[in-house]
């Protein structure tokens, strides 16, 4: 059985296009149109990753997305077309794991709903904080501690940081880490990585031997 979907989203096409697509890809999707079913449906059934929009009838994703927080650990993606920055800081506020402007490809949205799915499903998620050795992060509000302060990372050192956690004990080339991070369509220097990798062990103090150098290879996470 597939990892189980709730699909919020009041435009039909992009409802059909949305949940055609993850169910042929063996996700079980329930799609509703508004956020008074998605409330709804999040109080009947137990889903793995639910999906919001954020402009719908009835209550909005926001509204329906702090409900959600008040009461469950579960991934939330906000797929909207809301693309300012107050937009995407307050979806993150509210509990958003991740925050997607449309339009976006089903394929890129399928790898983060897979990888969401991997964070809360193979890290060690209580009460929305992952937590290992010294290191603690929120991800609903992108914090990093480590020894119970504050650090600082750019978003895409705070990515990084989250694509090695999820996939520890593996070995990732540059190609992987660089098609996660900056995504397919990237096709600048891939030393780039490693100029995120130094920035990501500086501000990790003394976590950052969790990060292994795999030589001519890539990186590994190592707890």
């Amino acid at each position: 059985m597939g990892y189980k979907v709730l699909l919020a989203e009041d435009e039909i096409s992009l409802r059909s296009i949305v949940s055609g697509y993850l169910s042929k890809k063996g996700f079980q999707v329930d799609a509703v149109s508004n956020g008074d079913e998605a409330e709804y449906a999040v109080n009947k059934k137990v889903y793995d990753i639910i999906i919001l929009d954020i402009m719908m009838p009835g209550q909005d994703g926001l509204q329906v997305c702090k409900k959600i927080r008040k009461k469950y650990d579960v991934p939330v993606i906000f797929l909207t077309a809301l693309n300012q920055e107050y937009d995407i800081v307050n979806g993150y506020e509210v509990g958003a794991d991740e925050y997607i402007t449309k339009p976006v490809s089903m394929p890129v949205l399928e790898a983060k709903v897979n990888a969401l799915i991997k964070r809360y499903c193979g890290l060690v998620v209580q009460n929305g904080i992952i937590r290992t050795g010294a290191l603690k992060i929120e991800p609903a509000r992108r914090l990093v501690t480590v020894e119970d302060k504050i650090i600082t990372l750019a978003p895409k050192e705070y990515e990084l940081l989250i694509y090695f956690m999820e996939n520890k004990n593996q070995v990732l080339s540059r190609d992987q880490i660089l098609d996660y991070v900056w995504g397919p369509e990237y096709d600048g220097y891939d030393r780039a990585v490693d100029t995120h990798v130094k920035n990501l062990r500086a501000a990790l103090g003394p976590c950052k031997n969790y990060i292994k150098t795999v030589i001519k290879t890539g990186y590994m996470w190592e707890e």
